[in-house]
């Protein structure tokens, strides 16, 4: 993880808890990550692979709503309450991900406020550029709907 430029800002103190509530994990093509509406327990920092991040929209079916790959974490949800998925997410190809328990990571931020301060400034600063890129890409479909 410390080679993600959000969270290479941390602390070593602050990476090694952060590990220490980190395993990898493998999804194979088609394996659902999450469902929306489960109770969201943890995130993932993608390394190789691609998940699709989809929304079930009535007569259309699942709509992918954003693909996301190495560098990008998926399952922001941990973060507030009530702690559940709002979409689902799919592994497009195999998938290796680094996956951080969020009770665990909750449990020492409320314990720790400095650490979670900064736990969070690194999740948004990542947040924030997926934002970025989801502008980017509602401004390309609206200037293509109206050419």
């Amino acid at each position: 993880m410390a080679t993600n430029p959000a969270f290479a800002r941390l602390t070593p103190a602050e990476q090694e808890v952060i590990a220490a509530s980190a395993h990898e994990v493998r999804y194979h093509t088609g394996e659902r990550m999450l469902t929306a509406g489960e109770p969201a327990e943890s995130c993932w920092l993608i390394h190789s692979g691609q998940i699709a991040l989809t929304c079930a929209v009535p007569g259309r079916g699942d709509v992918v709503i954003q693909t996301l790959g190495p560098g990008e974490i998926v399952g922001w949800s941990w973060l507030v309450p009530p702690y559940r998925w709002h979409f689902d997410a799919t592994a497009t190809e195999d998938t290796v991900a680094t996956e951080l328990t969020a009770e665990r990571l909750r449990a020492v931020a409320a314990h720790d406020p400095a650490f979670g301060y900064s736990l969070t400034r690194a999740l948004f600063e990542l947040l924030a550029h997926r934002l970025q890129a989801t502008r980017a890409r509602l401004l390309d479909l609206y200037d293509g709907a109206h050419s």
